[in-house]
C-alpha cells in the first residue's frame, strides 16, 4: 500500500491502488464553478426569454451595444488567461517572481477589463439604457453587472495570490492555492466569451 501525494506538498491518504485523489479544495471549487454554470445560464436564459420584447424595445441592443469596444474587452480576458497559465506554470517550477509578476500581470487585465465596462455602463446610460428604463437594461445589465462582480472578486484574489507569492507562499511543492485560484479566473473568462458570443454578436 504505497502513499500518494498530490503534488502540492501534502500527503494524501493511503491508496491501496496508488491512484492519486482529487484535492478536497479543488473539488470544492468545481462544485462551486458547476453552481456558478446554472447561475449564468439562467440569467442568459432570461435574456433570451425576454428577447423578443427586448428587440420590439426601444432602444436596440445592436443601436447601442460597443461590439467593436466589447470585443477588445473580450481580447484583455483572453490574454489574462494566458497571463494566468504563465504565472501558474513558473510557480510550479519554482520561478517565485516570474509567477508573482505574471499573477499580477492578470490582476492588472482583470482591472482594465473591470474600467472598460465601467465605460461601457457609462455610455449605455447616457444612451438611456439604465435598470429602470425597461426589460433590455433589466436582462443585460444583471447579467453583466454580475459578471463583472465575479471578475472584481477575481482580481482582489489574484492580488492575494500575488502577495502569497512575493513572500515565497507558492513552489513546486506547494501551488494548490494559485491553482485554484487560476480555475476561477478561467471560468470567469468563458462566462465573458459565452456573453460575447450570445449576447453581443447574435443580431
Amino acid at each position: 500500500m504505497a502513499v500518494v501525494t498530490r503534488g502540492h506538498g501534502e500527503p494524501l491518504a493511503q491508496s491501496p491502488t496508488g491512484l492519486e485523489s482529487l484535492d478536497v479544495r479543488k473539488l470544492g471549487m468545481w462544485a462551486f464553478l458547476g453552481s456558478e454554470c446554472v447561475f449564468f445560464g439562467a440569467l442568459i436564459a432570461s435574456y433570451f426569454v425576454y428577447r423578443p420584447l427586448i428587440l420590439a424595445g426601444d432602444p436596440k441592443p445592436h443601436e447601442v451595444l460597443g461590439i467593436n469596444f466589447t470585443a477588445l474587452l473580450a481580447f484583455i480576458l483572453l490574454i489574462s488567461s494566458l497571463t494566468m497559465v504563465l504565472a501558474l506554470n513558473a510557480i510550479q517550477h519554482d520561478r517565485r517572481r516570474a509567477g508573482a509578476y505574471w499573477l499580477l500581470a492578470t490582476a492588472v487585465l482583470g482591472t482594465t477589463f473591470l474600467g472598460g465596462q465601467a465605460y461601457e455602463f457609462t455610455k449605455l446610460a447616457q444612451e438611456g439604457v439604465t435598470l429602470s428604463s425597461g426589460i433590455f437594461g433589466q436582462c443585460f445589465l444583471v447579467l453583466t453587472g454580475f459578471h463583472g462582480t465575479h471578475v472584481f472578486l477575481g482580481v482582489i484574489w489574484l492580488l492575494a495570490c500575488f502577495a502569497r507569492a512575493m513572500r515565497g507562499g507558492f513552489n513546486s511543492g506547494n501551488y494548490i492555492g494559485a491553482e485554484i485560484a487560476g480555475l476561477y479566473w478561467h471560468f470567469v473568462d468563458i462566462v465573458w466569451v459565452a456573453i460575447f458570443t450570445l449576447i453581443y454578436l447574435i443580431p
